[in-house]
């Protein structure tokens, strides 16, 4: 078996120990210096959209924070920077692609070595937890625009929306903790992000909403479980970063007031020829992931 076959049965989660058994006949020539910027993640961090597409693409957007990062580190168009991220990605759910995929995808590229400095994990969205065969995003596609039934706290024991609760910092850190140990093993001069999400909603509200056109807010009243399991993601996501020993980016923190119908939403609605138009709904805007951009060049990228 051949030393690069070697290091992705790890990738494909397969345990610590016996990767680095494997991994041992790689030879020093062999070895990748690795990419100083290091992306995977979802939709959040791609945030590439095309409303007229009929597949699944990995559409990396212009203004996406990676590529606002990669301009601020004098990257731009060089060879040292490896984004792998994709809409619709998740840890380990589904079919598509996730975090293991995208860190075997960025491995085949010669990301990881010990000149690699940063690399960032955004990612949970899209995944189920406990049990449930619901991620968040399809279950909001039933719930938010629904008026009479909604999305409040009757809609987990109706079947409608999975239960914020099974969300955990443990269940996180567990479900990242073999891909993570392996971009230490072969990054080992890297910081690993783990980035936050973005506000989208106050984490005391219970109305959800969304703005159509730049004129028309769409508001569900009923949307208290939507919010309470973004809180549940982003408290899980701390947790995970604290237990692994991860930097975590509060996302949340530094977009705090600008969520989607605020005064001043750094959220995308539907189709805003204000904020952006071919923007993806939900996702940052251009100016929320400069905000996050900025971040991340400043505590792990100068």
């Amino acid at each position: 078996m051949s030393g690069n076959s070697g290091r992705w049965l790890f990738a494909a989660v397969v345990a610590v120990a016996a990767v680095m058994t494997k991994a041992a006949g790689v030879s020093a020539e062999a070895a990748p210096e690795g990419k100083r910027l290091v992306v995977l993640g979802d939709s959040f961090t791609a945030n590439g959209f095309d409303p007229l597409s009929k597949e699944q693409k990995c559409l990396r957007g212009l203004t996406a924070w990676p590529a606002q990062l990669s301009k601020l580190m004098g990257l731009q168009g060089s060879d040292q920077v490896a984004d792998q991220s994709c809409v619709g990605a998740s840890i380990d759910s589904g079919a598509g692609y996730t975090l293991g995929i995208e860190a075997r995808d960025a491995d085949k590229a010669g990301a990881f070595g010990p000149r690699t400095e940063l690399v960032t994990l955004q990612f949970g969205l899209n995944d189920y937890w406990g049990g449930s065969d619901q991620s968040l995003w399809n279950a909001v596609q039933q719930c938010v625009f629904d008026l009479a039934a909604g999305c409040g706290s009757d809609a987990v024991d109706q079947g409608r929306m999975p239960d914020p609760r099974t969300v955990s910092g443990a269940a996180y850190a567990g479900r990242i903790r073999n891909v993570v140990a392996y971009i230490r093993y072969y990054a080992p001069n890297a910081r690993i992000v783990l980035v936050g999400y973005p506000e989208l909603f106050g984490a005391d509200q219970d109305a959800v909403c969304l703005d159509f056109f730049g004129l028309v807010p769409f508001t569900q009243p009923q949307g208290r479980t939507v919010v309470e399991y973004f809180n549940r993601i982003d408290q899980a996501e701390r947790e995970a970063a604290a237990q692994l020993k991860l930097d975590f980016l509060d996302a949340r923190a530094l977009t705090a007031g600008h969520g989607q119908c605020s005064p001043q939403p750094w959220v995308n609605g539907a189709f805003d020829p204000i904020i952006n138009f071919g923007g993806l709904p939900f996702h940052p805007s251009p100016e929320g992931d400069a905000v996050v951009a900025n971040a991340l060049h400043e505590q792990y990228a100068r």
